[in-house]
């Protein structure tokens, strides 16, 4: 193998590293600037996960965890670097290393979507937050898996009379 084809091998082996990897980030977790998620609130979330295929077949983010996040200064920053402009990234796109800070886990909460997609948040405090999942198929052994994450923003005042729909597809 020539000079030029051999360093061309090694940018390429060195970039393929680099995939899926988040720079470091420059804003620190706050714990007070979240603790808005642990108070008691009214607000209800509901929504629906999916992604559509491309010959246009739905699939539901069935049984899948679903997280409510406070729309802190870190948490933007960590949508940030992993959506770009995007509410959805693809599951081959997603960080293979993500240390975080244990206390960002413990300032969200979860629940499971149902079969058809479907989840609830209730007695959710006024703020603003991240909803997020994914939305997966093929075989759980594949080498590649279709699909991937989705997000939406949702804000809640504390003076809705109804639930707050959200629509996460990723659209």
């Amino acid at each position: 193998m020539n000079r030029v084809a051999s360093t061309v091998v090694l940018i390429g082996i060195a970039l393929a590293g680099c995939q899926g990897q988040r720079p470091p980030a420059t804003v620190s977790f706050s714990a007070e600037e979240a603790a808005f998620i642990k108070q008691p609130g009214t607000g209800v979330i509901v929504g629906h996960a999916f992604r559509t295929r491309s010959r246009g077949q739905v699939v539901n983010a069935a049984g899948e965890v679903v997280r409510l996040v406070p729309a802190t200064a870190f948490a933007r920053e960590r949508f940030r670097q992993l959506y770009g402009e995007r509410k959805y990234v693809p599951h081959a796109d997603y960080p293979r290393q993500d240390a975080v800070d244990p206390a960002y886990s413990e300032h969200t909460r979860t629940t499971k979507s149902e079969a058809n997609g479907r989840f609830a948040f209730d007695k959710v405090a006024p703020g603003t937050y991240f909803v997020t999942t994914q939305v997966i198929w093929g075989e759980e052994d594949a080498l590649i898996r279709e699909g991937g994450s989705v997000y939406d923003t949702v804000t809640v005042t504390g003076k809705e009379r109804e639930p707050i729909n959200v629509v996460l597809s990723g659209n």
